[in-house]
């Protein structure tokens, strides 16, 4: 990029003002998830004009020799982005002057965050100032981390600055370990400095479900067990485990989606209303919601991986034979779950969760099937009514509400035919750039953690899937072609029959 003024930062957009002085630190500042999501994240927020003059960076690795090579790396990744359409940060081009003043507040440390005195040398850089600790490293080091910060007392704070530790997940393997760790973390810090982040949060379209259920008469009294039979929460990929075959090993599909990302929708789509927008009004109505779950029982999950099988771009591998996976692997690649909400709202209606890699479509939504009326008057001989009415939430890639009825076909004879009306968030508004983790990171030097996990949250959802892990409910493994829908049992769980992976 081409060396230019650094010049002072943009305002702030209308209505926003920029985030409080501070320091962002990032372990493993040289890993994917850095150059990736988190700087093209800060690069969207300085463009935005959201980060205030005292903001820096810091990152801290032993992946990358010396700072100069670490600037390097994220200008050329910045740079790659451009001609890559399908990148999760994909713009036309990277604004020069907004990139210089951004890097011009960064620096890099080649460190090793094990030992002792790292966090001393950290301790003395930051001196009395507000500061972050991201921890963009492997869930082994997050205890370790937090506990040397503890020691070095860098997450004390003062009236005038604060300290803060953003946690990615997974948060924890499974309910004892995520009890273990969430002891570990607020030994170190308060519950209300620890922020767990989960990026499926920093998606427009999910942040919108509060609105679109709370702020309209016509959709919340539907919203309810009386009027509907069934929801269905998808995120379904076709990416196989692009060469993360050592990490998917250890961790499955179910614990790398389903007690974090697809619990978060959940939460969204069936919490009750909170009294206010205050952070832990919300958090407390999503915690009351998944401790209303019942714990899975063996029959409500199903396991599946997927085997060899025929994609559109063309023939792909099984799992077993993916680089850094056993060839007896018995690893799930593919998890479909039914839930029941025992609570006076839900009592009655099914939940259906599912996620899984190789799939027919990439998609992540969120479907109501509503129950049929009451009595069929347009019962005919050639079928009359024969689909349910349908909200669908589309959180990815597309975004924005379909909604599914009948009206009459046009002719002499009165039948139902179906109709569809459709919004989408980019015909109504302005396009953003946003990788997902620009309102995390902002709420987070805001102090906002309301799109942010509390430790009884992580708990709860653990509780729900532990006997699917460690239990009675574990269910068999079964195969899929990759290409498919997933396994054919899978299908047991849902009431529909209808295909389950169209394209938005």
């Amino acid at each position: 990029m081409d060396k230019i003024v650094t010049g002072h930062r943009p305002s702030a957009a209308p209505g926003s003002k920029p985030a409080p002085a501070c320091t962002l630190v990032v372990f493993g500042a040289g890993g994917d998830l850095t150059a990736r999501l988190l700087v093209p994240s800060l690069y969207n927020l300085e463009l935005s004009g959201l980060l205030g003059d005292g903001f820096a960076l810091h990152g801290l690795d032993l992946a990358t020799p010396d700072e100069t090579a670490w600037k390097a790396h994220l200008s050329d990744t910045m740079q790659s982005f451009t001609k890559d359409p399908d990148a999760e940060f994909h713009p036309d081009k990277i604004d020069a002057a907004t990139w210089d003043r951004l890097m011009s507040h960064a620096t890099y440390e080649h460190a090793d965050f094990t030992d002792p005195e790292t966090f001393k040398a950290l301790a003395q850089r930051l001196g009395g100032g507000s500061a972050i600790f991201y921890l963009a490293v492997p869930a082994r080091f997050f205890g370790p981390i937090a506990d040397a910060l503890g020691v070095a007392g860098l997450l004390k704070q003062s009236d005038n600055h604060f300290r803060r530790i953003v946690i990615e997940k997974p948060f924890g393997a499974d309910l004892a370990s995520a009890r273990e760790l969430n002891k570990r973390l607020l030994n170190a810090a308060r519950e209300d400095q620890i922020f767990r982040i989960d990026h499926f949060m920093g998606k427009e379209a999910v942040q919108s479900i509060m609105a679109m259920r709370f702020a309209n008469r016509l959709f919340e009294p539907l919203w309810r067990a009386e009027h509907v039979a069934e929801v269905e929460i998808t995120a379904a990929e076709t990416l196989g485990v692009e060469g993360r075959g050592k990490f998917y090993e250890a961790t499955g599909a179910l614990r790398d989606m389903v007690p974090n990302h697809l619990f978060q929708l959940l939460c969204m789509v069936a919490m009750e209303a909170p009294t206010s927008l205050d952070a832990e009004a919300i958090r407390s109505e999503k915690t009351r919601l998944l401790s209303s779950v019942r714990a899975v029982e063996k029959g409500d999950v199903v396991f599946g991986q997927y085997s060899a099988g025929d994609m559109p771009d063309g023939h792909v591998p099984a799992y077993r034979d993916e680089p850094d996976v056993a060839k007896g692997s018995t690893t799930e690649t593919y998890v479909a779950m039914r839930l029941f909400v025992d609570n006076w709202r839900w009592s009655g209606t099914r939940f259906v969760l599912q996620t899984g890699k190789r799939m027919k479509a990439r998609h992540t939504q969120i479907v109501l099937r509503f129950r049929p009326a009451p009595y069929d008057l347009f019962a005919c001989e050639d079928g009359g009514i024969a689909t349910q009415d349908e909200i669908v939430l589309l959180i990815g890639p597309n975004q924005g509400i379909h909604i599914d009825f009948d009206v009459k076909r046009p002719g002499p004879d009165f039948i139902p035919a179906r109709a569809q009306t459709s919004f989408r968030f980019d015909d109504a508004f302005e396009d953003r750039p946003n990788v997902g983790y620009e309102a995390l990171l902002y709420d987070c030097m805001m102090g906002d953690a309301t799109l942010f996990q509390r430790a009884d949250t992580i708990e709860e959802a653990w509780r729900i899937v532990d006997p699917a892990l460690n239990g009675d409910a574990r269910p068999d493994l079964q195969f899929y072609a990759a290409g498919s829908e997933g396994p054919e049992d899978a299908q047991l769980l849902f009431e529909t029959t209808q295909s389950r992976f169209e394209p938005d």
